[in-house]
């Protein structure tokens, strides 16, 4: 199916269809759900090219999130030659360059959204803390949207208005999702002396960071703040829903199960609350599967009556 997929895609290159199917796979083991949505809910002509992005985001992570702060640096440093020698001669020995050089002659704009993804990247490799919500929202939209633009610009409306309005849907729920990405890894970032919650969040409910280390008594006022930082990614997920109406019928769908999926998050967050900081949560797979089932019955609807 796959094979099909890349040919329904214009992808005919015997090397490059075997560096994309490597991609795929990649993408599959570590992204499960998100693989299940992309191959479910979105024409299949995006489907590489959304795989390419995701790839590549996966990579950068692995290769800036080791170390310390002078070793994260020297490895974004590196890595960002590799991808614009890619970009620019579309030359590289590694497969997942090679796919995300062949998406960007694809998609002209997928160039500029890269580069703006690696300069945000340097946001990533600085972080420890974020004293203020201020720093948390300058995290956001220097890093965390351009990571999401990657992949979600292959389905942007051409031309305002309709482009600012998706632009601003998508910050507004790329700032839910990345919150919840903080609360979830709120366990494993602690174990590394790292902190997604903004110091100001923890002062306005009476504890510090050390409340927050394993093994402390789940005290109400960490729950608290646990359920006022969910209470922020709720209500940046609720502005967000808007996004559906600004993208093509064919992409709704996937839209929606998206939105979804960060919905059962938010759940799974508030119901695990201060024991975050022991362990992770995640969205319900029940519910997720549900919510793709039902989905992809509205997708064949959808081409059915097109």
């Amino acid at each position: 199916m796959w094979g099909r997929v890349l040919r329904q895609a214009g992808i005919a290159d015997p090397s490059l269809r075997r560096d994309y199917a490597l991609q795929r796979r990649v993408v599959a083991r570590f992204a499960r759900a998100e693989y299940l949505a992309v191959r479910l809910l979105l024409p299949s002509a995006l489907q590489p090219d959304v795989v390419a992005a995701v790839a590549f985001m996966h990579e950068t992570d692995n290769r800036v999130d080791q170390g310390g702060a002078a070793e994260r640096k020297a490895a974004l440093a590196e890595w960002t030659g590799l991808v614009e020698k890619a970009c620019t001669t579309g030359v590289a020995d590694l497969p997942v360059l090679r796919v995300l050089a062949h998406t960007a002659e694809r998609h002209p704009d997928m160039r500029a959204r890269v580069g703006d993804f690696l300069d945000g990247a340097a946001l990533e490799v600085a972080w420890e803390e974020f004293a203020t919500e201020a720093e948390f929202d300058r995290y956001v939209t220097g890093y965390s949207l351009p990571a999401l633009m990657l992949t979600a610009g292959l389905l942007a409306p051409a031309g305002s208005p309709g482009l600012d309005e998706f632009i601003s849907c998508c910050e507004r729920l790329i700032s839910a999702m990345q919150r919840l990405d903080f609360l979830e890894d709120l366990a494993a970032d602690l174990r590394t002396g790292r902190l997604g919650i903004p110091v100001e969040a923890l002062e306005d409910c009476g504890i510090s960071p050390d409340d927050l280390l394993p093994g402390r008594p789940q005290s109400p006022a960490v729950n608290r703040l646990i359920q006022t930082q969910a209470d922020a990614a709720a209500t940046a997920l609720e502005s967000a829903r808007p996004l559906e109406h600004t993208v093509s019928p064919a992409n709704k769908p996937f839209i929606r199960a998206l939105i979804g999926v960060q919905q059962f998050r938010l759940e799974a967050v508030r119901a695990v609350g201060a024991g975050l900081i022991e362990r992770s949560s995640g969205p319900s797979a029940i519910g997720s599967l549900c919510l793709l089932a039902r989905e992809t019955a509205a997708r064949r609807r959808h081409r059915s009556r097109g």
